[in-house]
C-alpha cells in the first residue's frame, strides 16, 4: 500500500502562521467589525469603506420603558356601561327608517380641532342611513386623548335628553377606520384632553357626509 507524504509544519512555521492569523484577525476587527457592529472607527476605515453605515445604535432600554409608561399612564378601563345613553333613554323610532334612495355627495376634508388642556369638545358631521365614510385622526405631539365616537338619531322634535349610540370608546393618539352610518343623524367624536397642555386633533374625512360647525362648548 502506498502512503502519501503529508507536509508537516515545524514549530517555527506553526508560530509564524499563528502570528499571521492574529495580525489578519486584528486588521479585520479594527477596519470592519468595530465600525460595523459597535460604531468604533479608530482608523477611519469604517467611513472609507462604508462599514460605518452598517452600524445601528440600540435604543436604550430605559427610554423604551419610559415611552411605554407614558402611553399607559392615567388610562382607565373602559366598560360596556359607558357605551351610549343610559338605559332609561329610549332609542328613537326614526332609527328604524329605511335608507334613502340617494346618498349625500362624496367629498373629503381636513379639519383641525383644538382641545384645550383639561377640557373636552365635540366634532360631528351629518350622514344619511348607510352612508359610508372613511376617517383618520391624530394628535399633536402624539398626546393621548379620550375619545367617544358616537351618533345621534335625527328627530324633528328631539326630547330634552337626546339618545346617542357609541361606536368606539378609547384612549389613543391616532385612529383610522371606515364607518357606515346606522341611522340618519349627526355622527362624530367627543375628544377629552387630560393633559396639562392644549392638543390639536387633525381629522381627515372622505365619503358621503356633510360638515357641521365644530362644537365650541367645553365640558
Amino acid at each position: 500500500m502506498d502512503q502519501s507524504n503529508q507536509p508537516v509544519m515545524n514549530k517555527k512555521q506553526l508560530l509564524k502562521s499563528v502570528i499571521w492569523a492574529f495580525v489578519i484577525g486584528t486588521i479585520v476587527l479594527v477596519t470592519a467589525v468595530l465600525p460595523a457592529e459597535y460604531g468604533i472607527d479608530l482608523l477611519g476605515t469604517g467611513k472609507l469603506f462604508g462599514f460605518s453605515r452598517l452600524y445601528i445604535e440600540d435604543t436604550p432600554k430605559e427610554a423604551t420603558e419610559n415611552n411605554l409608561i407614558t402611553l399607559q399612564s392615567d388610562v382607565e378601563i373602559l366598560k360596556l356601561k359607558k357605551l351610549g345613553s343610559p338605559e332609561g333613554v329610549p332609542k328613537p323610532i326614526e332609527a328604524g327608517n329605511p335608507p334613502p334612495n340617494e346618498q349625500l355627495a362624496s367629498r373629503s376634508d381636513s379639519i383641525s380641532v383644538l382641545v384645550a388642556a383639561g377640557k373636552g369638545i365635540e366634532y360631528k358631521f351629518r350622514a344619511l342611513k348607510l352612508g359610508s365614510i372613511k376617517y383618520d385622526w391624530n394628535t399633536s405631539n402624539n398626546d393621548i386623548v379620550y375619545i367617544d365616537f358616537h351618533g345621534e338619531v335625527y328627530q324633528e322634535n328631539p326630547p330634552e335628553e337626546i339618545f346617542y349610540e357609541s361606536y368606539t370608546l378609547a384612549f389613543s393618539n391616532n385612529m383610522a377606520g371606515t364607518f357606515t352610518a346606522p341611522f340618519e343623524g349627526k355622527h362624530g367624536w367627543y375628544f377629552r384632553n387630560k393633559n396639562d397642555r392644549d392638543v390639536i386633533v387633525t381629522l381627515h374625512l372622505q365619503g358621503q357626509y356633510e360638515l357641521l360647525e365644530a362644537y365650541s362648548q367645553t365640558k
